[in-house]
């Protein structure tokens, strides 16, 4: 399965150049007050655990209880579920711009942004034996997470100072800082039990949205 067959999809269009200085400077205080609602890349899986802002607490509590909930009676607890897509959405929001692949800010909760987060609707049966593994399952790829976050602080660093400085972002960068991105919410999504579909080994093989304006056909 390739990222684009799989049912998450993290879209984003590159900003036309070039890109606004002060925000970018300023951007790490910026986000602070997003990043103590839903977390960055960089509280994830390092630093001995899944510290995902207060919201994100949240929602591991809520797939905790899903986790228990499914394995009882089959299914998730409904009433809940829109708390957890909800971080999620907001999340991709507030990861599209800590990483440099917007300059707008985003939004507090779930309001218009140029990044969505596509979810699949969640499964009418689930398979307990999948469920019950799904802990387990995702080790390789928590231990795949921490390798690419810790490449993704280094090349976040050199955007900031790359944006602050030149008032752009070489393509390439851009492209694997939403890759990086992309790939982590596929995980993270599975993780909270949104969906049953297991994530590939792989960034994105989904082309760069030329900047508005643009031609489609137009280098990246």
């Amino acid at each position: 399965m390739t990222p684009s067959n799989h049912p998450v999809h993290f879209r984003v269009e590159m900003p036309s150049q070039p890109r606004n200085r002060l925000t970018a400077f300023f951007r790490p205080i910026l986000a602070v007050p997003h990043l103590l609602l839903v977390g960055g890349p960089a509280l994830g899986v390092l630093g001995g655990g899944y510290r995902t802002g207060a919201l994100g607490a949240l929602a591991i509590l809520i797939a905790l209880l899903d986790w228990f909930a499914i394995l009882f009676t089959g299914a998730p607890i409904r009433s809940l579920e829109p708390l957890k897509r909800l971080y999620l959405v907001w999340r991709a929001h507030v990861l599209a711009y800590a990483s440099f692949l917007r300059d707008e800010y985003p939004p507090f909760g779930d309001g218009p942004y140029p990044a969505t987060l596509e979810l699949p609707e969640t499964p009418p049966t689930r398979d307990r034996a999948d469920i019950l593994l799904r802990p387990i399952m995702l080790i390789p790829h928590f231990l795949v997470l921490a390798v690419l976050i810790l490449l993704w602080i280094v090349f976040a660093v050199i955007s900031w100072l790359w944006l602050s400085i030149a008032a752009e972002l070489p393509p390439s960068l851009w492209r694997f800082n939403r890759d990086v991105i992309a790939y982590s919410l596929r995980v993270e999504s599975y993780a909270l039990l949104i969906h049953d579909v297991f994530p590939p080994f792989a960034l994105t093989d989904e082309p760069v949205a030329p900047p508005a304006g643009e031609s489609a056909s137009a280098p990246v």
